[in-house]
């Protein structure tokens, strides 16, 4: 079974009055979607903790999933080059972010992927980032 994760985080004002989108597929189908107001924050640490909230729903559920394979789609190159150990992690606020997705991310028991994608092809996490900082929920 292939997953397939696609998160996006968002601040207004960097930083400023943020949220995350996450969405999670099993082939096409939306298995799970969450949107969540994050209070103020910059736009790479709204990236960062959605990618974590969505590492850490899948440890909860990789039991009863059993994925062979992940792909995670965020449309935050930084984050994406910063998690393959191509960029280093020089951002204070960064790092212990950082520091617990990689440590998350080790108790995945699938093969993982990240790829940078265009915001076009991250819509609906984009969407639900957006209607959490409307929101604020």
């Amino acid at each position: 079974m292939v997953i397939n994760v696609f998160t996006d985080g968002g601040a207004r004002g960097n930083p400023g009055i943020s949220g995350y989108g996450l969405v999670i597929l099993d082939n096409k189908k939306t298995i799970y979607q969450q949107a969540k107001y994050i209070g103020i924050k910059t736009n790479n640490e709204a990236e960062y903790i959605a990618l974590i909230a969505a590492i850490t729903w899948l440890i909860d559920h990789q039991l009863e999933l059993n994925p062979d394979t992940i792909n995670f789609h965020l449309d935050s190159q930084l984050i994406v080059r910063q998690i393959q150990r191509l960029y280093k992690v020089k951002a204070p606020n960064l790092k212990p972010l950082y520091q617990t997705a990689v440590k998350l991310l080790d108790q995945l028991k699938a093969k993982y992927t990240f790829k940078d994608v265009r915001r076009e092809f991250n819509s609906q996490a984009d969407m639900l980032a957006n209607q959490a900082m409307d929101q604020k929920k």
